[in-house]
C-alpha cells in the first residue's frame, strides 16, 4: 500500500503545532520519562526520537496510510522530504522562476516587489558561484598524492599525524635570487582524504636532506564531486637557476589552524581595511574599497592622500576605473559607487586580497544607471614586500561609444614629489616627461623626491585588450596639478571608440614604495620589475631520489595535533556533533556537519578553545549555540558549553566567534550535504 504523504499544508500545520506547543512550555508527561531517557542516551535512537517530538508527543496521529505500514516515524519524515521533487528544489527558488517573477512584478509595475525579488535573485546567483563555478585545473590532481607512511623514516617521524602529502615542484629560470616569494597554486584532494583543508594543509620545502615548514595561506576551498580544491600560497626560496621541491601534506582531523609570524596586519571589516607591513600602511575607503591613503614608512613617514571633495565623490589616491559616455555627455565611475556592489576579501599571513566588481555609476545615479562596461578590481597586499599588485578586468556587455576611457589614475595632494620617472620600450627606467616616441609604449611611471627619498612608481606588468582594434599604452601626468598636487592617468583606448559586446581589457600592475635616489633608483627599480615579470615556474614533482633523508628534530606537529593530546581530538569532536541548528527543524543537521565549527584546540589544563562562525550575518548570534537560547528540540541539542563540559578532563571552555572566512555551502560535510538535500 502507498504512504500517504501530507500535502504542503499538512506539513505547515504540524510544525506550526509543534512550534505552538514548544512556546507554550510543553513537556513530556511522566509515564514518558523513563523512555524517553533511554531513547536520548543512544545517539543511535535520536532520529527517530526527533521524529517522535514532532508527531507523537504533541498529540498528534500519523496519516492512515502511514500507520496501516507500521512505518517508523523516520521513515515517515524521509517520505516527506523525498516526496514528489528534491528537497533543496523544494525548499529553494529557481534562476528561472524569479526570472518570471521579475518579469511578472515588472509588467503589474510592482516596483518594491522587483527591487525584492532583484536582491533574491542576487543571492541565488551567490550560491550558484559557491557550488558551480569552475576553479580552473589544478596544478596537482586529486588522484596524485603519496602515503606519509612510505616516505624515509626521517622525514615520516618528522610528519607524524599526518597521511598523505603531495610534490610541487619549483623552478626559477630568470637567474634572480629569490627571498621569501610569494607561490600561489591549485591543487585537488580526494574528500575522502581530508577533514578540513585550512586546518590540514601544510608546506614543507627539502633542503639539504631535511624538509622545514614554511608559511601557507590556504583559501578559495571548494567542493567539487568528490573533489574538495584549494588555492594554496606559500613561500618560497631561491637562489637562481635552481629547482626546489615542496612537500604539501593533507589528511590529519586532528591538525589546528596554523599560526605563522608575518608583518602583514589587517584591521576593519568588509572591505574598508587597513593593510600594514614593514613597508608601507593602506587604508581603502569605507565607500568603494579604493586605496584612499597610503603612509610610507620610512624616516619621514609622508603620506599619500587625495585631498579636497574631488568631483563631488570622496577622494582617493587611485582614482580608476571609469569612461566618459557617448557625446562627451557624463563621467561614469567607480569613484560614484556609495558602497560596492559586490566584493570577496581574503586575508591571511601571506597576502590580503580585495576584489570589487560592478557597473560603474553615473553622478545622477540610478536617473542615469547604464549596464554597459563591467568593472572588476583586485587588490594584493603581502607581508614583507614593498609593493601591492592590482588587477583590472573591464568587460563589455553591450555596445557603446567611449568617449575616454581610463584604466589608471593616480591623484597625490600636497606635492610630495618634486620630479617624475617613466619607463618606454627599452624598459629603461628614465626621469623628467615621457618623449613623443614612447608615447605609446609605457611600461612603468611614478614620482620621487629627491629630497626625502620616497617615491612612487606603477609597474605595467600586463596590459592587453580582447576585441578592441586599436589599445594603448599611453598617459598623462600633471606634475603640479591645479597647484595643488600630483596626478598620472593612463587612457588605453582613442577617443570616441565604440567598444563592442564582448570587448575586454585586462591590466596587472605593481604598484612600489621604495627608498629612491638618482643615482641606484633606477637600477632597483628596473630589476624589480623583472623579477616580478618572470615568477617562480610551478609543476608537478614526484619525490626526489638519491637524497639522503636527515632528521628535523622541529617536528611538523604541534601539541594536540599527533593524537598526542590528554583527550583524544575525536571524542572533542563527537561532542560537537550533539548541538543542532534547531532553526532546521527536521534536518537533524549539527553544528559540525554544517561546517560552522572552523577550530578546536585543548591545552594542558583541560582548556578547550572553539573557534567558530555564524552562517550569515542575519544569524549573528554564536550564543544560540554556545550556551543555549531557544532550544527547539531541547531532548536532543545540547549547547557547545553542556557538550564539552561533560567530556572528563575538560576544566573550561572558551568559544570565539569569527566571520573570517565567510562561510558557505562549500563547508558543510558529505553527511550535511546528504541531510540537506544539497
Amino acid at each position: 500500500m502507498k504512504t500517504n504523504i501530507p500535502n504542503q499544508s499538512e506539513i505547515k500545520m504540524l510544525n506550526d503545532s509543534f512550534s505552538e506547543k514548544l512556546d507554550e512550555g510543553f513537556s513530556p508527561s511522566k509515564a514518558n520519562e523513563n523512555e524517553l531517557s533511554a531513547q536520548i542516551s543512544d545517539p543511535i535512537k535520536r532520529r527517530k526520537f526527533l521524529g517522535m517530538s514532532l508527531l507523537g508527543i504533541v498529540g498528534l496521529s500519523l496519516p492512515f496510510g502511514a500507520r496501516a505500514e507500521n512505518n517508523s516515524v523516520e521513515d515517515f519524515v524521509k517520505g516527506v522530504i523525498a516526496a514528489e521533487t528534491e528537497l533543496y528544489k523544494k525548499q529553494s527558488d529557481t534562476f528561472e522562476t524569479k526570472i518570471k517573477l521579475i518579469e511578472k512584478a515588472w509588467a503589474e509595475k510592482d516596483y518594491r516587489m522587483v527591487r525584492s525579488l532583484s536582491d533574491s535573485l542576487r543571492n541565488t546567483g551567490i550560491q550558484a558561484q559557491i557550488e558551480d563555478e569552475d576553479p580552473g585545473k589544478p596544478l596537482v590532481g586529486s588522484g596524485q598524492f603519496g602515503t606519509v607512511a612510505t616516505l624515509p623514516a626521517a622525514w615520516k617521524s618528522w610528519a607524524n599525524g599526518w597521511k598523505y602529502y603531495k610534490v610541487i615542484g619549483l623552478e626559477e629560470k630568470a637567474g634572480i635570487k629569490r627571498n621569501a616569494e610569494p607561490v600561489e597554486v591549485l591543487l585537488a584532494f580526494q574528500s575522502e582524504q581530508v577533514t578540513s583543508l585550512a586546518r590540514e594543509i601544510r608546506v614543507a620545502e627539502i633542503s639539504n636532506g631535511q624538509i622545514k615548514e614554511v608559511t601557507s595561506q590556504v583559501y578559495g576551498v571548494v567542493r567539487r564531486g568528490a573533489e574538495r580544491l584549494c588555492k594554496l600560497m606559500f613561500l618560497a626560496d631561491n637562489q637562481g637557476r635552481e629547482k626546489r621541491n615542496y612537500l604539501v601534506f593533507f589528511g590529519n582531523p586532528d591538525a589546528e589552524l596554523p599560526e605563522y609570524t608575518s608583518d602583514l596586519e589587517v584591521s576593519g571589516e568588509g572591505y574598508h581595511l587597513k593593510i600594514e607591513n614593514q613597508y608601507f600602511i593602506a587604508s581603502l575607503s569605507k565607500q568603494t574599497g579604493q586605496l584612499e591613503r597610503m603612509l610610507i614608512k620610512r624616516e619621514h613617514g609622508v603620506e599619500l592622500y587625495a585631498g579636497g571633495p574631488g568631483h563631488g565623490e570622496t577622494p582617493c589616491i587611485d582614482w580608476a576605473h571609469d569612461y566618459v559616455s557617448e557625446d562627451n555627455f557624463m563621467k561614469v565611475r567607480i569613484q560614484y559607487w556609495g558602497e560596492c556592489p559586490d566584493y570577496e576579501i581574503v586575508r591571511g599571513p601571506i597576502c590580503t586580497i580585495v576584489r570589487r566588481w560592478g557597473f560603474p555609476h553615473s553622478a545622477l545615479h540610478p536617473v542615469y544607471n547604464p549596464s554597459r562596461l563591467n568593472i572588476d578590481i583586485e587588490y594584493r597586499f603581502y607581508a614583507g614586500l614593498p609593493f601591492f599588485h592590482k588587477f583590472g578586468k573591464m568587460k563589455a556587455v553591450k555596445q557603446f561609444v567611449s568617449t575616454a576611457l581610463r584604466d589608471d589614475e593616480w591623484v597625490f595632494t600636497g606635492q610630495p614629489f618634486t620630479g617624475s620617472l617613466w619607463m618606454g620600450a627599452d624598459e629603461k627606467l628614465k626621469f623628467g616627461e615621457i618623449d613623443e616616441a614612447n608615447k605609446h609604449s609605457v611600461k612603468a611611471f611614478g614620482y620621487y623626491n629627491k629630497d626625502s627619498k620616497d617615491s612612487f612608481v606603477g609597474l605595467y606588468l600586463e596590459h592587453s585588450a580582447e576585441e578592441i582594434p586599436t589599445f594603448l599604452h599611453a598617459g598623462h601626468s600633471m606634475l603640479y596639478y591645479n597647484w595643488h598636487g600630483t596626478t598620472w592617468s593612463r587612457y588605453p583606448l582613442e577617443r570616441n571608440q565604440i567598444v563592442s559586446v564582448g570587448a575586454i581589457l585586462h591590466q596587472k600592475n605593481a604598484y612600489v614604495t621604495i627608498g629612491f635616489t638618482e643615482a641606484d633608483g633606477p637600477a632597483k627599480i628596473e630589476a624589480l620589475r623583472k623579477e616580478l615579470l618572470s615568477p617562480l615556474s610551478t609543476f608537478q614533482a614526484a619525490l626526489p631520489t638519491g637524497v639522503a633523508a636527515k632528521e628535523n628534530k622541529r617536528v611538523l606537529a604541534r601539541e594536540g595535533e599527533a593524537q598526542n593530546g590528554q583527550i583524544p581530538k575525536q571524542v572533542l569532536w563527537d561532542a560537537l556533533r550533539n548541538c543542532k541548528d534547531q532553526q532546521l527543524y527536521i534536518a537533524d543537521v549539527n553544528i559540525v556537519e554544517l561546517g560552522y565549527i572552523y577550530n578546536l584546540s585543548m591545552d594542558d589544563d583541560g582548556v578547550v578553545k572553539v573557534l567558530m562562525t555564524m552562517p550569515h550575518r542575519g544569524r549573528p548570534l554564536s550564543s544560540f549555540f554556545i550556551w543555549g537560547s531557544s532550544v527547539v528540540h531541547r531532548t536532543v541539542s545540547k549547547t557547545v558549553m553542556g557538550a564539552l563540559t561533560e567530556i572528563p578532563g575538560v576544566q573550561k571552555v572558551i568559544v570565539d566567534q569569527t566571520w573570517y572566512p565567510e562561510w558557505n555551502s562549500n563547508l558543510i560535510s558529505e553527511e550535511g550535504r546528504k541531510k540537506l538535500g544539497i
